[in-house]
């Protein structure tokens, strides 16, 4: 049994469906409840559950930012050329225009934040097995 099993219920918000528009970016599965999708406001806010062993693949925020809440579980974030950091409940993250970067659950927790983005992603090479079973 996968650890904060709770996590896949929605901690705060609902979970969401499977995150189907975004599932060629994601090695394992994830779900998206979109929370803030107003035309008139420039950021994106969404719930993200990733399954034990998702993450997303490397990517980059072209014109804008992302900022991660962590409302459950375990994960990991890694930035290119710094360490991955272990994430819990209560951590978050700022990531700023143009840094690559990836995000997503340990392999044996679910996993999940609230998501704030800003500017147009750029999706790139997904984190290669062996690169993610090396974490500790």
């Amino acid at each position: 049994m996968a650890k904060h099993e709770e996590v896949k219920n929605g901690v705060i918000f609902p979970v969401g469906e499977k995150n189907e528009a975004f599932a060629q970016y994601f090695v394992g599965q994830s779900y998206l409840q979109t929370l803030v999708a107003d035309p008139k406001v420039h950021v994106g806010v969404g719930n993200v559950t990733f399954e034990p062993g998702c993450r997303n693949n490397w990517h980059i925020h072209r014109n804008g930012f992302q900022i991660l809440l962590v409302t459950g579980g375990e994960g990991w974030y890694q930035e290119e050329g710094k360490a991955a950091q272990f994430l819990k409940a209560g951590d978050v993250i700022v990531t700023h225009d143009g840094v690559k970067h990836w995000h997503g659950a340990t392999k044996d927790s679910w996993f999940e934040h609230i998501a704030i983005t800003a500017g147009t992603p750029e999706w790139l090479e997904p984190v290669t097995d062996e690169h993610y079973n090396d974490l500790k």
